[in-house]
């Protein structure tokens, strides 16, 4: 086998979490460590450190995500997102379970994070997989509020009246600038696509405690300087379906997030682009042709990386088959 790069597979990094359920397993086709346990997240590719993905398919297996960008450089990222991220891998790909309603929380904008953190700030997008009959997305708030009105809320625990509620529906997107405050709500299954940061501010638990009686920490004082105040516009799009054809779910500075639904074999040209790509599989199974009629096989639930040197793509389905495409512009 040449040396040359190839699109990765990486092994999923599981994260058990108070609110977590089994729909990553029954659903997503994870493999659960053990027969118990509440697992809320799958982290699908990520260079945060601590919890960086490595690679389970093809002669590099074994390496890390960021050993990769280290070696491949452009060839792997781009030449343009070498120069602005350097070895770090830019963004943090997510599959999450909420078998219970997530913190209402808040994330700060790159500057803020720099400044106490050291690290980027977290802008988001949400792609609804499944969601139960009465599941909800909490996201900003419902009317223009101000700080005194706000803490008063919190204190007396009615945050929630001034959240803009919205039923969950399968297709469903939600962009999550930094500083909007959200939640994801009870019962709902979704793909995540964000900045590479592992920064929350929680602001409300619905006060839940843990196993052992604990409430978890919230991060008042940090989130207020954050939060956007204003009455949030239409929080949700639901874009329509068309087989065979490119649907533009978000995009922002930080990412480009599509979806591609498709029954016959496409041809995906990214020679103007100066980007890896990454292919999240939500529905059916295809095969990624690349490199002179080379394979590699995606299923429901698994995520490819694309390095950026690889161009030419034919995906070729097994029945009707639907991906969420990522990429930065």
């Amino acid at each position: 086998m040449s040396n040359s790069l190839y699109p990765l597979k990486f092994r999923p990094i599981l994260k058990e979490r108070i609110w977590g359920g089994t729909k990553l397993r029954d659903i997503m086709g994870k493999q659960f460590p053990g027969t118990s346990g509440k697992y809320g997240e799958s982290w699908e590719i990520s260079g945060v450190d601590g919890d960086v993905s490595v690679v389970q398919n093809g002669f590099l297996a074994g390496n890390t995500l960021n050993e990769l960008v280290e070696v491949y450089m452009g060839d792997l990222v781009g030449e343009t997102l070498y120069d602005r991220f350097g070895e770090e891998f830019p963004l943090l790909i997510k599959l999450i379970d909420a078998s219970e309603t997530l913190s209402i929380q808040v994330h700060p904008d790159d500057d803020t994070a720099h400044q106490r953190h050291h690290a980027y700030g977290k802008t988001e997008t949400w792609y609804i997989i499944d969601a139960e009959e009465d599941a909800l997305i909490y996201t900003g708030f419902n009317t223009d509020i101000s700080r005194e009105e706000y803490f008063k809320a919190l204190k007396e625990g009615n945050l929630e009246q001034y959240l803009y509620k919205v039923k969950a529906v399968p297709g469903d997107v939600f962009f999550i600038p930094a500083g909007r405050v959200h939640a994801i709500g009870k019962g709902v299954l979704l793909a995540e696509i964000q900045q590479t940061s592992d920064i929350t501010y929680r602001i409300f638990d619905w006060n839940r405690v843990d196993g052992s009686g604990k409430t978890r920490d919230l991060h008042i004082d940090l989130a207020v300087d954050v939060i956007d105040f204003s009455k949030v516009q239409n929080p949700k799009t639901h874009p329509l379906e068309e087989v065979n054809k490119t649907s533009e779910l978000a995009s922002c500075k930080y990412f480009t997030v599509n979806k591609v639904t498709f029954m016959n074999s496409i041809q995906r040209d990214y020679n103007m682009l100066d980007s890896f790509v990454i292919y999240l599989c939500i529905e059916g199974e295809c095969s990624v042709i690349y490199a002179s009629g080379q394979s590699e096989k995606l299923t429901k639930g698994e995520t490819l990386l694309l390095p950026a040197e690889l161009k030419d793509i034919i995906l070729k389905p097994q029945g009707k088959c639907s991906l969420l495409e990522v990429y930065v512009r």
